[in-house]
């Protein structure tokens, strides 16, 4: 099952992908089919979270095409129903399991009761008896009567002690909520009485806000599937947080350190950098961490490849312990017949004889001098 479906959503994306680039009705018509035919597979949550097709899914609400948003948004409703119908079947079948445990010892309480009932009628026909009897026969009757209260005070004791109470009260009432794990999420800033820290803080929390919607609207695919992560974190909370720590480490917003801290809140608010942003939200960069980084530590990953290829082609042209030598067209090289030349010229002979010329191509590395 888990593998017709991972099938069935391989064709449906691949058809979307044909869609978005070419806008095509056949694409449209082939991925509403595939999409069709994957909410008719009978899927449930154990399948579901196996394959996280959920979760894949929910890229195409935000296909350029209409059609394949309403289909594609009209399956995920369709499949969170059945998780909260399966969920709620869980459910009733654990109370239901609860209520018959319950009828049980009612039943069984109802018949302890009847039979203290009818032993204390006894009880009260054999005393209404000792009364016609002689005042010795009254005496010897009333220890016995006493003896049998003793003992039916003993046996309700015992039978307590098989029922405690405090299990019957526990049994009838319900188990509490569990609280959730984690701090509750902030809904208002926490300010201190800094007005420029409180502005700090401000700044922060409104580049955070942005990562949810850049992670969303991510090319990179392994980028995506982490928005359930993201939507998780608080920004407020993690702004606060990175704010107060480089108070602690950098001091004042004007004070000493104030080109360190203007460049980490410069690459922390930068729209080209949701890379370092994001990292910072989910704690892979530590508030501690990030007062040591450097300025490459912290661009993102196309400016650190960008920069990385400018290095390699820097260091590919460099030439070792060499004088910068000028490129011309004025020599042909007799080897490929090309036109791209370095020379360079020193005085080899007598002062009063012409300069030597040493000329390499710069295609097939050629060298030959000339006077």
């Amino acid at each position: 099952m888990e593998k017709e479906l991972l099938d069935t959503f391989a064709a449906a994306k691949k058809a979307a992908d044909a869609a978005a680039s070419d806008s095509s009705s056949a694409a449209v018509d082939r991925c509403v089919d595939a999409l069709q035919q994957l909410r008719r597979i009978p899927v449930n949550m154990k399948d579901l979270v196996n394959t996280q097709v959920g979760k894949r899914l929910r890229a195409l609400k935000k296909h350029p095409n209409a059609k394949i948003q309403a289909v594609a948004s009209d399956i995920l409703e369709f499949w969170k129903t059945k998780v909260i119908e399966e969920s709620s079947d869980k459910k009733h079948g654990v109370s239901d399991n609860k209520n018959g445990l319950k009828t049980d010892v009612k039943s069984e309480r109802s018949e302890n009761m009847k039979d203290g009932k009818t032993t204390k009628a006894a009880t009260m026909k054999t005393d209404a008896s000792s009364k016609s009897e002689d005042k010795a026969e009254k005496t010897s009757k009333l220890g016995a009567v006493k003896s049998e209260k003793n003992g039916s005070t003993v046996e309700q004791i015992s039978e307590g002690e098989r029922t405690p109470i405090g299990e019957r009260h526990a049994s009838d009432t319900k188990k509490p909520l569990s609280s959730p794990a984690g701090p509750p999420r902030l809904t208002t800033m926490i300010k201190c009485k800094d007005p420029q820290r409180d502005k700090v803080r401000g700044l922060l929390a409104e580049a955070f806000a942005k990562v949810s919607d850049e992670t969303s609207k991510d090319n990179r695919e392994e980028v995506r599937n982490i928005l359930d992560e993201v939507d998780a974190c608080d920004p407020i909370r993690v702004a606060v947080t990175v704010e107060s720590v480089l108070f602690e480490k950098l001091g004042h917003f004007n004070g000493s350190h104030k080109v360190k801290f203007r460049s980490i809140m410069f690459n922390l608010r930068d729209d080209k950098n949701p890379d370092f942003r994001r990292r910072v939200l989910l704690g892979l960069v530590k508030p501690e961490i990030l007062v040591d980084m450097a300025v490459e530590e912290m661009a993102s990953d196309e400016r650190k490849l960008t920069n990385k290829q400018i290095k390699d082609k820097a260091l590919f042209d460099c030439e070792r312990a060499g004088a910068p030598k000028a490129t011309t067209d004025q020599f042909k090289c007799g080897r490929c017949g090309q036109r791209k030349a370095t020379y360079y010229q020193l005085q080899t002979r007598s002062a009063d004889e012409p300069m030597t010329t040493f000329v390499t191509c710069v295609n097939c590395n050629n060298h030959w001098k000339f006077c």
